[in-house]
């Protein structure tokens, strides 16, 4: 059988009286497109870092491709690609110079076919001999991603990837992306961006406070919301009815939202608004989503 992608068993990691990881166990299988969600300080910047050899546990172990991360540093770290949030860069060299330098950190000479790809997939090669400081933050982030993939990585790490870019960047990005996932290549992606992680990510692991709080598949996290919902814009509704109430309705400025678990459901409850003496000027049925169950996961956890 083939050893998991990364394996994560009891990290902690203490920077004084912050505890930022608190005993996280996981496990990412090969070739999944995996995604990692949680507030910010929940952990995921640290245990990126871990991952990444940058920072050392305080406690427990994590494994790339089977290569511990600290004692066997060299191999796990020639398995994983990093694409930072942060936009570091080296301004004294051009692109091309700057993808031949990150080769040769893993020993690899004379792969300009591959670099010319890369180039080409993320809409680089007309910037190939520029220098990094005359590139927009958007072409920088591409430069970054380009890096992080120099060296062929089974497993590929982003960090908040699309973060301030433009909509053209990401959609070259994750079409990108979709297909070294269908190469083989495992990804794993932190985004506050809710949408991405559930177009694209099979399973998702959701940190608060350094703990993962739900790990499952993406339609099992999105099935723990148990209600879609109706939204309608009203006139002449001032304040809800009773049945309106009872039903966890919400109104506000014209909209009025009301929770629903079956579909069989609407018509009464239209039925209940024009009773109401309400306008109905459009209306919308809205599916539960992985904001919603974001945000329902993470208050019940405060409420537990």
């Amino acid at each position: 059988m083939d050893s998991p992608a990364i394996q994560v068993c009891g990290a902690v990691k203490q920077f004084g009286s912050l505890q930022a990881l608190a005993g996280v166990d996981l496990e990412i299988r090969q070739g999944e497109f995996f995604g990692l969600l949680g507030p910010n300080g929940a952990g995921k910047t640290t245990l990126i870092s871990a991952l990444a050899g940058l920072q050392r546990l305080t406690a427990g172990s994590i494994r790339v491709m089977g290569h511990d991360v600290v004692s066997d540093y060299r191999a796990a770290r020639s398995s994983l690609g990093v694409v930072p949030q942060e936009l570091v860069f080296d301004p004294f060299f051009s692109v091309r110079e700057l993808l031949r330098i990150q080769s040769g950190y893993f020993g690899i000479r004379r792969n300009d076919d591959w670099i010319d790809e890369l180039l080409a997939s993320l809409d680089l090669t007309s910037k190939a001999d520029t220098n990094m400081r005359q590139l927009s933050g958007g072409m920088k982030r591409r430069v970054l991603v380009a890096q992080a993939l120099v060296h062929k990585p089974p497993v590929i790490v982003l960090d908040e990837p699309t973060a301030g870019v433009d909509v053209e960047l990401r959609q070259t990005l994750w079409v990108f992306i979709r297909k070294l996932n269908e190469a083989g290549h495992t990804i794993v992606l932190t985004t506050h961006y809710l949408e991405e992680a559930e177009e694209l990510c099979g399973r998702i692991a959701m940190l608060k406070a350094g703990r993962v709080i739900a790990l499952d598949t993406t339609p099992n996290i999105l099935a723990r919301v148990s209600h879609h919902a109706l939204k309608l814009r009203v006139a002449g509704l001032d304040c809800l009815p009773a049945a309106l109430q009872t039903q966890g309705a919400v109104l506000q400025d014209g909209m009025l939202q009301i929770p629903f678990e079956r579909h069989a459901q609407i018509e009464s409850l239209l039925a209940a608004v024009r009773e109401a003496g309400a306008g109905i000027l459009e209306v919308e049925v809205a599916r539960p989503d992985l904001e919603q169950a974001f945000v329902e996961i993470m208050n019940a956890e405060v409420t537990a």
